[in-house]
């Protein structure tokens, strides 16, 4: 069983930044693909930004070149750095990692959900 516990949501105004964290805990041989997605109410959850064991990340148009996603191996950390905010990114975001365990069976865990909500 891994463990996901989100920090770093928050309110921020148009054009601000917010810093988002994500630690794995638990019984994990090792983490492989991390990433990050996000709800607003009426919508379905969507993809922000994902990024291998190896360092390799991916981003949606819509927030590519404002975000940035990297991760602490050592510390089974990802994290999640969002510059130049629109309201449009005002949505619960969640943190999601796959994880092999001991017995060698892979399973994807997901955090509980961190609020950013960017007023106008």
């Amino acid at each position: 069983q891994v463990q996901l516990v989100e920090s770093g949501g928050g309110l921020v105004q148009t054009g601000g930044s917010l810093s988002l964290s994500c630690a794995a805990s638990g019984s994990i041989f090792r983490i492989n693909d991390m990433g990050w997605y996000r709800q607003s109410p009426g919508k379905q959850r969507e993809l922000v930004a994902t990024i291998t064991r190896g360092g390799r990340t991916n981003y949606p148009d819509s927030v590519k070149g404002r975000f940035t996603i990297s991760r602490d191996n050592t510390k089974n950390t990802v994290y999640l750095r969002m510059n130049s905010l629109k309201p449009e990114d005002t949505a619960v975001y969640y943190c999601n990692c796959r994880a092999l365990s001991q017995l060698g069976y892979e399973y994807g865990y997901w955090g509980q959900g961190t609020q950013v909500t960017v007023s106008s």
